[in-house]
């Protein structure tokens, strides 16, 4: 019986199959969820359409199945959650905490990160593409994390106001990411050290609408051996569901977790009652590690 006190999740985006550095995340997160008797839930991130591969997410699907990771509750596709995003944008136009942005990246990087001035006091779309920010001025770059322990992060040079809808219309992670994870109820967020750099906006961004705090834990990456982390942008090779108990065996040694007993570890099943049953979070490495 899942505890209500404990509610993870995984969210992959659909523009590929898994790969065993996405697999890593998926088993971490799913073992500390199951460890403390929590729910996992799937929720598919799929509000880039020029980025998503079709078929990606069937893919990812099957390659959960395979890998015994089952998920609870209905699966949460982000293509269905536009209202809600458009009320949040609303409201914090109308608080004046957000604004429109027509800044290009380079602009915002010759000034040192601060705004054309009539960016700050828009809060109607100027003529032509613009985005909208987040005054992001208080915002924590401290943070406790469930595998680092304290961290603290360097503040940027100038303004961190960031995107929450971006040029082309379509919404941002930072936004999406935090109104689903309230939506779901999500209490625990795990997930890989690349977006250990997204905590703070969205500890602010969740203080800013009144949301209860998440507690966050970032894993160390897999990197292929040119140091560089797996991904589809590197050409991650795709999971081979077909291995998948070695696939599982390959990341709980990447996590620093124990393996189990040899006559467990050819069903996934196995492995992963194993690990549950043996989980540490402080044995999870501080490096990433090249596979």
């Amino acid at each position: 019986m899942a505890s209500s006190a404990y509610r993870g999740r995984f969210a992959p985006s659909p523009t590929g199959p898994l790969h065993l550095g996405s697999l890593s995340t998926a088993l971490a997160s799913f073992l500390d969820a199951r460890a403390q008797g929590g729910a996992w839930l799937l929720r598919i991130e799929d509000i880039d359409p020029p980025r998503e591969q079709r078929g990606a997410t069937g893919w990812i699907l099957a390659s959960l199945r395979a890998h015994a990771l089952q998920w609870d509750e209905t699966v949460l596709y982000q293509h269905d959650r536009g209202s809600a995003y458009v009320k949040v944008i609303g409201e914090l136009l109308r608080r004046g905490v957000a604004f429109h942005c027509t800044c290009s990246r380079q602009e915002l990087q010759r000034r040192h990160g601060s705004h054309a001035p009539a960016c700050p006091q828009s809060r109607t779309p100027p003529a032509g593409e613009s985005a909208i920010r987040l005054r992001a001025h208080g915002t924590p770059y401290g943070f406790h994390d469930l595998f680092l322990g304290e961290v603290e992060l360097p503040a940027p040079e100038g303004t961190d106001d960031f995107v929450i809808r971006r040029r082309d219309g379509l919404y941002a992670y930072q936004l999406a990411v935090v109104i689903d994870d309230a939506f779901q109820g999500i209490t625990h967020v795990v997930r890989g050290r690349d977006l250990l750099d997204s905590t703070p906006h969205q500890v602010f961004l969740r203080r800013l609408l009144g949301m209860a705090p998440v507690s966050y834990g970032h894993i160390p990456l897999l990197l292929n051996p040119d140091g560089q982390k797996l991904s589809k942008q590197n050409h991650a090779a795709p999971l081979d569901d077909a291995r998948a108990p070695q696939n599982l065996l390959l990341c709980l040694d990447a996590l620093g977790q124990a393996p189990p007993p040899a006559s467990r570890r050819d069903d996934c099943a196995a492995i992963l009652s194993w690990a549950i049953a043996h989980w540490r979070r402080d044995a999870v490495p501080a490096r990433d590690r090249v596979v």
